[in-house]
């Protein structure tokens, strides 16, 4: 029998999912064990107890300075900002991506400038828009719209110029204008589409934000993040960032779900 046809039992597979996490966190245990058994006072690896210690003080102690919950302060204000920069990237993406792959004029027009912002790194123009729009959020918002809304813009034309030609040649021999066809052929069939290119982005826009965030805010979990490196808190840090990867795969489920919700034809067609 041949691997690729050797497909796990249902328990099989969730022992498999379970086991690259059950051997990260092994081999953590044990080598915070040994660093610390050689120096108590490590703290590159800080065991779970003062992992759970600092969790508590971040999540449910509030602040002496600010009174806040710094965990859920940070978390509301990166939240903020990422959802503010996906909204926009997703208007214009649906809106300039169904021009470029329905219009051969507007095509020709923008697809060669699109396609040559998306190849300039978002992180070189930071300086620029801290520059341009300052420090406060705008900039921080614009460098997640500009990282992800040319790849959003690409993929949907690629998905509109897939479509079956048929269609768009019978929704005109029926009668229907261009912005009929974009609204009632097109779009159904690329909204779908444009969940999933949400999800592929979710990885470069936390990028994004956790990079402006260190560079210029005073709230965020990427300004908690560095703010704590300088005292070299281990202990902090990785929650923190497990709890960003929490977040992303917390907004990439919903957005599956979603999906399958709102478009339960896409799945069975695929």
């Amino acid at each position: 029998m041949r691997l690729i046809n050797v497909r796990p039992d249902r328990g099989t597979a969730l022992v498999l999912a379970i086991l690259p996490f059950a051997l990260v966190i092994l081999a953590y245990v044990l080598g915070s064990a040994e660093r610390l058994a050689l120096n108590p006072d490590d703290k590159l690896l800080p065991s779970f107890g003062t992992i759970g210690d600092a969790i508590v003080k971040m999540a449910f102690t509030a602040d002496n300075r600010t009174g806040d919950y710094l965990l859920w302060s940070d978390t509301a204000a990166s939240l903020g900002r990422l959802l503010a920069a996906l909204a926009i990237s997703t208007a214009v993406a649906l809106v300039v991506g169904v021009l470029i792959g329905m219009l051969p004029a507007v095509r020709a027009f923008l697809a060669p400038f699109v396609g040559m912002v998306s190849m300039v790194p978002p992180l070189a123009l930071l300086p620029i828009l801290f520059i341009v729009m300052g420090l406060g959020e705008e900039s921080k918002i614009a460098l997640i719209a500009i990282g992800i809304t040319p790849f959003l813009i690409r993929d949907l034309a690629m998905r509109v110029e897939e479509l079956p030609h048929e269609q768009l040649i019978k929704a005109q021999t029926m009668g229907a204008s261009s912005w009929l066809i974009a609204l009632r052929v097109v779009l159904p069939q690329i909204a779908p589409r444009l969940m999933d290119a949400l999800r592929l982005s979710l990885g470069p826009a936390f990028l994004f934000l956790i990079a402006a965030e260190a560079i210029a805010s005073d709230s965020g979990l990427g300004y908690r993040i560095f703010l704590v490196r300088r005292y070299l808190a281990m202990d902090v840090i990785l929650p923190y960032v497990a709890w960003i990867t929490l977040l992303a795969v917390l907004m990439d489920f919903a957005l599956v779900k979603a999906r399958r919700l709102i478009f339960p034809w896409f799945g069975a067609a695929k």
